[in-house]
């Protein structure tokens, strides 16, 4: 190959390919408002992904035992944190892959019936990188219409699965009409999406692997991963995290697995954590679409 016909490295790039990559999709406008709802001081979003067997379908596995693993989420998982919210009077978020409803409707139906909300999580976890712009919003499409038709209630909001945001997703997810994302990281309060410079009217409710469990917590037995936080480590970083949102009067996100937080040992976290925070005055926990509405409407 002749040398003018070779790929530029990323060094060899002109400022505006460079400033083009980066300003596709931005953070703008900070929605951190001054009180949250009723005077709170801080805002709770707690979500929960159900992934359960899709994990491992959308690798094209057919493992027995990954399949039983992810059967655990419908089976024990999702019962026990659902058992926790309801006895502290907690709403949340739930996003669901498209084939995770499918496969157990009466756990969406359910979480719905308890005042919780679902939201798009992909069709089979697939990762949006490696989609072609059709497919990806075939994709998104047909998990928002599977999502209404099993629980009633068309979704506003979506996390892609395994926070995997291509070049097109943000187009796709404003053309849809949903009010927001919580799938990237820019910040730790709602903020305004860009997309080459111009506001989309997609709110970012941003996530981050530090409040996630699944770092802490997965392992594959064939690539000498093992999980290396205890989960008393694992709750002393929630609690810090929250410690931050409520000292700043800003925003406190969680994402947990119901296949793996879900267990005895580990479901305590969720727990304490929820009384921890409710020992805290003016404290807000709503839906990830309620504090984006809150947000959006009163922001400073």
């Amino acid at each position: 190959m002749d040398n003018a016909d070779k790929p530029l490295e990323p060094w060899q790039w002109p400022e505006s390919h460079w400033r083009g990559i980066v300003d596709h999709v931005r953070a703008g406008r900070s929605l951190r408002p001054k009180r949250w709802k009723d005077g709170a001081r801080c805002a709770v979003a707690l979500s929960f992904d159900s992934d359960h067997e899709t994990n491992a379908l959308r690798e094209g596995s057919d493992s027995v035992g990954r399949l039983s693993q992810g059967q655990y989420g419908n089976r024990q998982g999702v019962p026990r944190i659902l058992d926790v919210l309801t006895r502290h009077d907690v709403r949340a978020s739930f996003y669901v892959p498209a084939v995770t409803a499918l496969l157990y409707p009466d756990e969406q139906r359910r979480v719905v019936a308890e005042g919780h909300e679902v939201g798009i999580h992909g069709w089979i976890h697939e990762r949006n990188s490696v989609l072609a712009l059709d497919d990806e919003r075939d994709l998104q499409l047909r998990s928002a219409d599977t999502l209404e038709r099993i629980t009633g209630v068309r979704p506003v909001g979506i996390r892609t699965p395994s926070w995997d945001f291509s070049p097109n997703t943000l187009a796709i997810t404003r053309d849809m009409g949903l009010i927001y994302d919580s799938s990237l990281m820019a910040d730790v309060d709602c903020y305004e999406l860009l997309m080459d410079g111009q506001d989309t009217g997609v709110v970012e409710l941003p996530v981050e692997w530090i409040r996630d469990d699944a770092v802490y917590f997965n392992m594959n037995r064939f690539a000498s991963l093992r999980p290396y936080t205890p989960p008393s480590d694992v709750f002393d970083i929630f609690k810090r995290e929250f410690d931050g949102a409520y000292s700043e009067g800003g925003l406190f996100q969680l994402t947990m697995h119901p296949h793996i937080s879900g267990y005895r040992s580990r479901i305590w976290i969720l727990e304490e954590l929820i009384k921890y925070i409710r020992s805290h005055p003016d404290v807000w926990f709503a839906t990830h679409a309620d504090i984006v509405r809150y947000a959006k409407a009163h922001a400073a």
